[in-house]
């Protein structure tokens, strides 16, 4: 049963819902998209573990590992943010988008396949469109190779997005900064021909950059083929393990032209390029991916931009 003790954020921005899942804590979010309100775009983040084993070096979901919510416990995330809005479990939203990225690596719980493939018969949510992001670690192939069943037969054409975590193109500094043994960018690319499909997504690299993270688009060039990857950059979210591991975000999502530069140049050598920055409220709220607002609270480190917001009851 999902209990939820506390919650931090705005319905017009995003909410962080602190909840205790058979007497392990855990977090999961809702945020709009605005101006675009929530009939439109509606993004749920839900947990996958309790805490993480692989401690990135900016993300603050990592340690106090507890293990794996099963997939009822993963879907009860979805259960309560749904029922707050839509109790009759119809969301009318024409993007829905149910991101398994708030606690915890995807590929170590097979849990999430199985919640992946109940979400299409849990709601009726024609706009669904679920998200899996992933740091690709060894030794999940199983998981992969389910993942990519699940996609073909639940969410073929488009509405199924998937992601690499990257965060950089130097292979020694990525196994710094993402400190488990992960897939090279061979193996990555295998995986993408055999995964994508006519008429579906492209797979996403994600870059949430540090300063002194190089992107070169010569090492993209020779392992991702432009048809098949797009490149999201992204901001590094102020996170207690940012500040503590040294690393500052090379985009300041306070001046969007400052991934101006290195969007061009990975345009010109031929990828599609989103710079995703968000609303900053959602730094203070903590709802943003790598944030985890039990760990600030515990542990009260002062972070500049982020985390300033106070936990409140529970919405009735």
């Amino acid at each position: 049963m999902t209990k939820v003790l506390a919650v931090i954020g705005s319905d017009d921005v995003a909410v962080v819902y602190m909840a205790s899942l058979d007497g392990r804590m855990i977090e999961f979010v809702e945020a709009l998209q605005p101006p675009h309100p929530r009939d439109e775009r509606w993004i749920l983040m839900v947990s996958t573990l309790f805490g993480c084993p692989v401690k990135c070096l900016m993300c603050d979901a990592g340690g106090r590992y507890q293990g794996r919510p099963s997939a009822e416990q993963i879907l009860s995330q979805v259960d309560y943010m749904v029922g707050r809005w839509y109790p009759d479990r119809r969301v009318p939203a024409a993007k829905f988008k149910v991101q398994f990225a708030r606690m915890g690596e995807p590929a170590l719980n097979m849990a999430v396949l199985d919640a992946l493939a109940a979400l299409p018969r849990r709601f009726d949510a024609p706009g669904l469109m679920p998200s899996v992001s992933t740091v690709a670690p060894h030794g999940a192939d199983a998981f992969f190779d389910r993942l990519m069943e699940i996609k073909d037969t639940m969410y073929a054409g488009g509405r199924f997005q998937f992601q690499f975590s990257l965060h950089t193109t130097d292979a020694a500094l990525r196994r710094r900064l993402i400190p488990t043994r992960t897939w090279t960018f061979d193996r990555m690319a295998a995986y993408a021909e055999r995964f994508l499909r006519p008429g579906d997504r492209k797979i996403t690299l994600n870059f949430a950059l540090a300063a002194g993270s190089p992107v070169e688009s010569e090492v993209l060039l020779r392992h991702f083929d432009p048809g098949k990857f797009l490149v999201k950059i992204t901001p590094v979210n102020p996170t207690c393990r940012a500040v503590r591991n040294g690393l500052v975000s090379l985009i300041d999502p306070h001046a969007p032209a400052s991934g101006r530069e290195l969007a061009g140049r990975l345009a010109e050598a031929g990828y599609e390029v989103i710079v995703s920055i968000g609303d900053v409220r959602e730094n203070r709220i903590g709802s943003n991916c790598s944030q985890y607002v039990l760990k600030f609270l515990e542990s009260r480190e002062a972070v500049k931009d982020g985390y300033a917001c106070v936990p409140r009851t529970p919405p009735v």
